[in-house]
């Protein structure tokens, strides 16, 4: 039962060889570059999307802090078509190993951070110890806002593994216990698989949630750091 739960979660290997980069790269396939002079209605919807999320994401930063727009929008599109590819059936989700989303945010976080300390020094030097605290807190306090500091990436990498985890392993356990009940009471395994329609739809919102969440979080350390 452990091994079929977590089957969906093991990397997927032909002839001994992952094939991780293959999946990582298939998601850009869905977003090509458009040459004609009236764009069709799905790249019109991307493009509106891009705009939308863009001007609401990146509105309040300085035109340091908007160089990273490119990136940003680019990291919540790969996020958000991984997610939504991965509730695909008999599909691999890259975004439900830690090694990878750890991947993703540390870089950012650091890049974030290394641009406050070049940028304003003395402002990301002042976030250690807060204005008026009392000199026997001084060194617990720059202390725990070392931790802090040090724990955003690992807080930005475990969300999203855990909430993109939890929704592939309830859709496995009811679509499990669904088909269990088929033989047992049709009226019961009727809403089972009711439930599993609600939570199919609940988790492409929450695919979209999060990779919207992920960026904003990268946004908002940028924000404090430029």
């Amino acid at each position: 039962m452990n091994e079929n739960l977590f089957a969906s979660f093991i990397t997927p290997m032909i002839l001994g060889l992952p094939l991780v980069t293959l999946i990582v790269l298939f998601p850009s396939l869905l977003f090509p570059t458009s040459n004609r002079l009236v764009n069709n209605r799905f790249v019109t919807l991307q493009q509106w999307m891009l705009q939308l999320v863009s001007k609401q994401m990146m509105s309040n930063h300085n035109p340091k802090g908007q160089t990273w727009t490119l990136m940003l929008m680019s990291l919540i599109l790969f996020i958000g078509s991984t997610n939504l590819l991965g509730l695909l059936p008999h599909s691999f989700t890259p975004t439900t190993q830690l090694s990878m989303n750890l991947g993703m945010a540390i870089p950012l976080w650091a890049g974030a951070v290394i641009t406050g300390f070049r940028n304003k020094t003395k402002a990301s030097l002042a976030h250690f110890l807060p204005q008026g605290t009392p000199t026997p807190l001084i060194p617990m306090l720059v202390i725990i806002e070392t931790i802090s500091l040090f724990i955003q990436p690992m807080a930005l990498a475990v969300r999203l593994t855990a909430n993109i985890t939890a929704g592939h392993l309830l859709i496995h356990l009811i679509g499990g216990a669904t088909l269990a009940l088929m033989s047992i009471s049709t009226t019961t395994a009727l809403i089972m698989f009711i439930v599993l329609i609600l939570l199919t739809v609940l988790e492409f919102a929450v695919a979209m949630i999060q990779a919207y969440v992920f960026t904003l979080l990268v946004s908002l350390y940028l924000h404090d750091n430029t």
